[in-house]
């Protein structure tokens, strides 16, 4: 057990057995803020930092945006948002030595953790056909195992977190995908308005992680 030093609350240390996942997204470039995430994933004990997308502000500042994460060590996983291309997400993860898993799968610790970013809208605008697709393509590598997160930027469609926005729609081929896939949580940003918001599509666990970040144990 230990002390969350700016918060003042307490944390009971993972088993060995579980996956403890700091999550956070809509960095949009600001360094403030990454090494605001980085030291609560640290602090936290995260085993594995999940970055949801929109790392950049329409591309620029991608100075020191992951540069944080890997200079506490920290395991570190990203999808591109709508304000950075696949390539762009590509460059960041080869220059930390880091993993996109846009339309790729990995297993942490048991847990098969699949992902689709861009979104509806933006740079890396997708289909609703292609976000089921990448999304197919990661979960079919990772389908044995008995717990499953999956990773997008945009939001399903038909949930609260489209009701916060009048601009960003939710993603109808994200929520095939979730009633498909059934997997255990969907982590993903993009609406600013719904930060911190968790929902459920049948016994999936929906969460708008934000760019305030969040702890998910598994």
């Amino acid at each position: 057990m230990f002390l969350d030093s700016q918060k003042g609350e307490l944390f009971v240390k993972t088993k060995k057995n579980k996956l403890r996942i700091f999550s956070a997204g809509d960095i949009h470039g600001d360094t403030r803020v990454a090494e605001k995430l980085a030291e609560q994933a640290k602090e936290k004990h995260a085993d594995l930092v999940v970055l949801c997308g929109d790392l950049t502000f329409a591309e620029r500042s991608t100075d020191n945006i992951i540069g944080p994460f890997k200079k506490r060590h920290l395991k570190v996983l990203l999808i591109p948002g709508n304000h950075e291309t696949v390539a762009t997400a590509d460059f960041l993860a080869d220059v930390y030595g880091v993993k996109n898993i846009h339309g790729y799968s990995v297993r942490y610790k048991g847990v098969g953790i699949f992902g689709a970013g861009g979104a509806n809208i933006g740079l890396s605008q997708l289909s609703e056909e292609e976000f089921y697709d990448l999304l197919k393509k990661g979960f079919e590598k990772i389908k044995y195992l008995d717990k499953k997160i999956m990773v997008t930027h945009v939001h399903p469609s038909g949930t609260k977190m489209e009701k916060f926005t009048q601009f960003f729609p939710g993603s109808s081929g994200v929520r095939k995908a979730v009633e498909k896939f059934k997997p255990n949580i969907l982590l993903c940003s993009h609406v600013h308005e719904a930060e911190g918001l968790e929902e459920k599509i049948g016994k999936t666990r929906v969460i708008n992680v934000g760019k305030k970040g969040k702890v998910i144990d598994i």
